[in-house]
């Protein structure tokens, strides 16, 4: 059964993790290209579909975790000190991407729907349209401010070290008896 968990974490893994971590850095410069050429519409359509493929496979890597620790539990390791880092990277890694990466991909779209970066009248109204959406008054400036790509970059790739630390404590874990 050990192998058998073992598998499908990893599988789920690659499948649920990999496009995330390739979508959410292909954000940024998506959205730069698609605020400097507010009616570039495949611009647009292209910061769409990897919102899109972020949140659907950050769900899905709701099973990585899960079965992480199914395998964890037969293997009996859940008290070893490289599971435990594992496993508090993973929820930090999950924070950041829920709370910084995909909120701050969804303000950055809704900005480049509403045609921000024409003039500041439209930039103005872009955030207006993003704090009514989201209920927000503290990320209102997105549309105004160019960094806000770059800051959504810093937290992607936080987001994207995490998980590599995972993925090498999982690999090189210490007393392994895999030999490595």
């Amino acid at each position: 059964m050990t192998k058998f968990f073992l598998v499908l974490h990893v599988l789920a893994a690659i499948v649920a993790v990999g496009p995330v971590t390739v979508a959410a850095s292909m954000f940024p410069p998506g959205a730069r290209r698609a605020l400097a050429d507010p009616g570039d519409q495949r611009a647009a359509e292209t910061l769409r579909l990897l919102h899109r493929i972020c949140r659907v496979y950050a769900g899905l890597g709701i099973a990585v975790p899960v079965l992480g620790f199914a395998t964890a539990m037969s293997m009996g390791v859940l008290g070893d000190a490289w599971l435990i880092a594992s496993m508090a990277l993973t929820g930090i890694a999950a924070a950041v991407l829920l709370a910084l990466v995909l909120p701050r991909q969804e303000e950055l779209l809704e900005a480049v729907e509403a045609g921000a970066g024409t003039d500041a009248t439209t930039e103005v109204a872009a955030t207006e349209v993003a704090t009514a959406t989201t209920g927000t008054t503290a990320t209102t400036d997105v549309a105004a401010n160019p960094r806000a790509t770059v800051r959504l970059a810093m937290f992607t790739g936080i987001f994207n070290l995490l998980w590599a630390t995972v993925t090498i404590l999982m690999i090189v874990r210490p007393g392994s008896t895999t030999g490595a």
